[in-house]
């Protein structure tokens, strides 16, 4: 199954796809009329940066500005019951590293699939919240699934394996774009290629 990039990515001009990106993350990186999804990527820094193999209640909330939450039980699982069982996961998971750099196609044994195997058991926990949860820890490395996103996509039956070969494809031509748009977008470095993709297929579903 192969990833239908949405129009903006598809034209030669990036301006379209710049400023989807500057009407999500505000015409000044997070002004006040900035997607409340925008802060995501910034939400509590020194907690992202030191508690990367551990769910946090910081994640919990990052993810409220994506319009999703856990439930108490939930949350209790993540960062209580089964905290060790995470941190495990997350540490076999290695450090964060970009998608378009795994050469290897994912099975079901790859750890990243087996910790969102673990967390969709959490009750209440389904494969959005659970990405959403996922790209918090690994930002560059697992890609957010909605299905907005998804249904631009073209990704509703499989998502991250497909979205790494885009990423592969030609050279790794797909990534190299996706950075320059954020550049232009006037975007740090801590926006993902990943959540420019993300971004991008949103806006364009949603308008749509």
């Amino acid at each position: 199954m192969s990833v239908t990039l949405p129009p903006p990515l598809i034209v030669d001009s990036a301006d379209t796809a710049v400023d989807l990106l500057r009407w999500y993350y505000g015409s000044t990186y997070l002004d006040a009329g900035c997607y409340t999804g925008a802060y995501f990527d910034s939400w509590a820094p020194q907690s992202r940066d030191t508690d990367v193999d551990r769910f946090t209640a910081d994640d919990l909330v990052a993810i409220t500005f994506l319009s999703v939450n856990v439930t108490a039980s939930a949350a209790r699982e993540l960062l209580v019951t089964r905290a060790a069982r995470f941190a495990e996961l997350l540490d076999a998971v290695g450090p964060d590293r970009d998608l378009a750099d795994e050469a290897e196609p994912l099975d079901s044994n790859t750890p990243i699939l087996l910790l969102e195997d673990e967390l969709r058991s959490v009750g209440d926990i389904g494969r959005t919240i659970a990405t959403k949860l996922m790209a918090r820890k690994r930002p560059r490395l697992v890609p957010i699934y909605d299905t907005v996103v998804g249904r631009v996509l073209n990704t509703n039956t499989v998502h991250r394996d497909p979205i790494r070969e885009a990423l592969r494809a030609n050279g790794g031509a797909l990534d190299e774009r996706l950075r320059s748009i954020r550049s232009k977008a006037g975007l740090p470095d801590e926006i993902s290629a990943l959540r420019v993709l993300d971004v991008i297929a949103w806006m364009y579903g949603k308008a749509g």
